[in-house]
């Protein structure tokens, strides 16, 4: 896998974001919110975002790892090319976490840990790789034009899922919104390609 899926553990990575997650099986991408709702508590609202989008990838800070939500949230995560740390336990599955710029919902948080949808990160990270020399001060722009049907035979069945349909359509500078300095991605090969965001 071209993410190096691969012993120094974390348990955080970067100040807190919104969330944008995908749903692998029904295919909707979706803008998670949470406001205070005055008691001490928070309001989450989910807000689904229309396909096809253009979004920019921060693929400098890409790190890599296990998650669980159970019983509740808890990561181990490294930098991509670090050595993967140990699982922690068997409710903990390997994810991304990877920071999305929308110009509508600004930074968000990727985190996904459906193997489709990781499979589909990591062709595009692999495309990052490719064009990244020719674009060094710039982040890539990425277009989401839909989704993509992905079927599975198991001993239970076919099961059926979704990802994203996605490529690097562009580069462009690196969003002011909310941006902290990034280390320098790792080298690559590369290919011309310079459109906005």
């Amino acid at each position: 896998m071209g993410l190096g899926f691969s012993t120094e553990p974390s348990t955080g990575g970067s100040k807190f974001l919104p969330v944008v997650k995908f749903d692998a099986k029904a295919g909707d991408l979706i803008a998670v919110n949470r406001e205070p709702a005055g008691d001490g508590t928070w309001n989450k609202t989910e807000v689904e975002i229309d396909m096809p989008v253009k979004i920019i990838a921060d693929f400098a800070t890409l790190e890599v790892g296990w998650m669980t939500f159970t019983p509740s949230y808890h990561a181990e995560m490294v930098p991509v090319g670090q050595k993967m740390p140990a699982k922690p336990s068997d409710q903990h599955k390997q994810a991304v976490r990877l920071k999305l710029f929308f110009k509508e919902h600004g930074w968000r948080e990727f985190s996904p840990t459906s193997k489709t949808v990781l499979r589909a990160v990591d062709r595009l990270h692999d495309e990052y790789i490719e064009q990244y020399d020719a674009h060094p001060s710039k982040m890539p722009v990425v277009t989401i034009e839909g989704t993509e049907v992905v079927k599975i035979k198991t001993p239970e069945g076919e099961l059926r899922f979704k990802q994203p349909r996605w490529s690097i359509t562009g580069w462009a500078d690196a969003p002011a919104e909310g941006k902290e300095e990034t280390p320098p991605p790792p080298k690559a090969k590369a290919k011309d390609l310079d459109d906005e965001f």
